[in-house]
C-alpha cells in the first residue's frame, strides 16, 4: 500500500518524534524546520530537537510523575527517548543528557532515513493537507497570524527564561560539595551552601537587580513551573529557601550541617565541563548576572558559558478551540503537538508528537482518533488540556493530580501510593497500546 506524504511543521521534540513515527509507518514526511535559515532568541544551534532550557528530561523513578510518563512513552516505542539513553550524563534519578550530542544525534537519524525530507526555510501558513503543526513556544510571526486566523483570537503568549550555565573549572571546589538530594542516586549535583547572612545579602541584590526593558513584565503570565528566579524572590524573602535553594536533604558531608540554603549545579556536558545552574531561569541583564549570581558561594569566580535570557513562549488555548486529539474543529487530518498545545516540558512534548503521529496515521487509515486513558500520564495529561476552564488555560506538566483515582483506597505512604498509581498507569497503557496496534501504530511497525 502506498501512503500519502504529510508535513510536520517544526523540527524541534515534538516534530521530530511525529516525523520518525509517521516514516517508520511508511509515509513520506516533509519536516520543516526554519532554523538554520532563520534561527530564534533561545536557539544556538541548527540541530532538531535541540533543547534550550535544561538538559533534564527529569527523574526516571517510577514513584515520580515524569518517571511514569517516560515509562509510557517507552511502551509506545519513543525514538527521543532512545536517543537520549545514549546521550546521558550522570544526574541522579534523573535522565539528563549532553545537549549537544543529543540534537546532533537526532539530526543524524532523521536526515539519513530514506522517507523523511529535512525542508529548511519559514513556513507562513498552515499546510493544506495531512499535516502535524508542532513550532513549538517561539512560532514565527507569520505562521502565529495564520493560526490565529485559523482558529480565531484564542491565542495566548507569555515569555519564557532559560538559566546560565558556568565552566566547570571556575568553580570553587573548596567551597561547593558534591551531593543528591535525600541521597538518591550518585552524588551528581554539586551544591553552593549560604549561611542566612550570605543568604540575605544575594536576596537583596536580586531584588535590586535590573532587567531588560521592552515589556511589562508585571503583567506578563509566567508559566508556574518555569518562573525567572527574581519574579520568585519578589513574592518573600524566604520563597527561594523553600524553593529551588531549599536545603532539605542535603547536609554538607563535610560537616553534617544543615545550611540556609542550597543552589545546585546540574551537568550539562558528558565530560562535565558544563554546569547549568538548577531553578535560575532569569530575565536579569547581562551585567547584572555577572554581579548578582556571582555572590553564590562558589561561584565568585564564576565563567558564564551561557548567560540566562528571556523569550517569548506562545501555546494555544486547547480547551477554546481544538479537538480532544488537538485538531481545530471540521480540520481532524491538521493536528497540532507539543508546546504549542500547552503542554510543558520535554517528555510532555515528545509524547504529544508521539500520539499525534499515531492519530494522524489513525485517521489517514479512516479510523478514529485515540487518546489514552485518564489513568495513564499521557492520557491525564490529554484530559487536563480538552477539560480545562478556557477561561484560565495555562501550560500543564506531568504531575498525579493528572490521573484518575484508585477505585478503593491505596495502602502506605505517599511514595508507595504513588508507586501503586505508576503500576496502574503501565498496566493500563500498555492494554492501550495493544489496542491502538491493531491499528499499526509506530511502536508495532519495524
Amino acid at each position: 500500500m502506498t501512503r500519502p506524504t504529510v508535513d510536520v511543521v517544526g523540527g524541534g521534540l515534538a516534530g521530530s518524534e511525529a516525523a520518525w513515527q509517521l516514516a517508520e509507518l511508511g509515509y513520506g514526511v516533509r519536516l520543516h524546520e526554519m532554523r538554520p535559515e532563520r534561527s530564534t532568541p533561545a536557539h544556538q544551534t541548527g540541530d532538531l530537537a535541540e533543547i534550550v532550557c535544561t538538559n533534564s528530561f527529569k527523574s526516571e523513578a517510577l514513584d515520580t510523575a515524569h518517571g511514569i510518563l517516560k515509562a509510557e512513552m517507552r511502551r509506545l516505542g519513543c525514538m527521543l527517548l532512545e536517543v537520549a539513553d545514549g546521550c546521558r550524563v550522570p544526574a541522579g534519578t534523573a535522565l539528563a543528557v549532553d545537549r549537544r550530542l543529543f540534537g546532533a544525534e537526532v539530526t543524524r537519524r532523521i536526515t539519513a532515513h530514506p522517507r523523511i525530507r529535512v525542508v529548511t526555510g519559514e513556513v507562513s501558513s498552515v499546510p493544506e493537507g495531512p499535516a502535524i503543526v508542532a513550532t513549538g513556544p517561539l512560532t514565527s510571526d507569520a505562521l502565529s497570524a495564520d493560526i490565529r486566523r485559523l482558529l480565531g483570537e484564542r491565542h495566548l503568549a507569555f515569555f519564557d527564561a532559560i538559566a546560565p550555565i558556568f565552566s566547570r573549572e571556575s568553580i570553587d571546589d573548596a567551597v561547593v560539595f558534591a551531593a543528591s538530594r535525600y541521597g538518591k542516586g550518585e552524588a551528581d549535583y554539586l551544591n553552593c551552601p549560604f549561611d542566612r547572612e550570605r543568604y540575605e545579602t544575594f536576596i537583596d541584590a536580586l531584588l535590586e537587580a535590573d532587567v531588560y526593558e521592552g515589556h511589562d513584565w508585571d503583567a506578563v503570565p509566567y508559566f508556574e513551573g518555569c518562573l525567572p528566579i527574581e519574579v520568585m524572590a519578589r513574592r518573600g524573602r524566604e520563597t527561594l529557601a523553600h524553593g529551588p535553594l531549599r536545603p532539605v536533604g542535603l547536609p554538607d558531608p563535610r560537616t553534617g550541617e544543615r545550611h540556609h540554603a542550597v543552589a545546585q549545579l546540574r551537568m550539562e556536558d558528558r565530560a562535565g565541563q558544563m554546569w547549568n545552574l538548577v531553578g535560575f531561569q532569569t530575565r536579569l541583564k547581562v551585567g547584572e548576572q555577572q554581579r548578582v549570581f556571582r555572590l553564590i558561594p562558589g561561584l565568585e569566580e564564576a565563567e558564564f558559558l551561557r548567560y540566562g535570557s528571556i523569550h517569548r513562549n506562545t501555546y494555544l488555548n486547547f480547551p477554546a478551540g481544538l479537538t480532544g486529539h488537538g485538531s481545530p474543529h471540521g480540520r481532524p487530518e491538521l493536528i497540532f503537538a507539543g508546546q504549542l498545545t500547552g503542554v510543558e516540558g520535554y517528555t510532555e512534548s515528545i509524547a504529544s508528537g508521539l500520539v499525534a503521529a499515531i492519530n494522524l496515521h489513525r485517521l489517514l487509515e479512516g479510523a478514529g482518533p485515540v487518546t489514552p486513558p485518564a489513568t495513564t500520564m499521557l492520557g491525564g495529561l490529554y484530559r487536563y488540556l480538552r477539560e480545562a476552564d478556557p477561561e484560565h488555560f495555562q501550560p500543564m506538566n506531568a504531575n498525579f493530580g493528572l490521573l484518575d483515582p484508585p477505585a478503593g483506597k491505596l495502602r502506605g505512604g505517599r511514595k508507595a501510593r504513588r508507586a501503586a498509581l505508576g503500576t496502574r498507569a503501565l498496566e493500563d497503557m500498555e492494554r492501550w497500546a495493544r489496542g491502538v496496534r491493531g491499528r499499526s501504530t509506530p511502536a508495532e511497525v519495524a
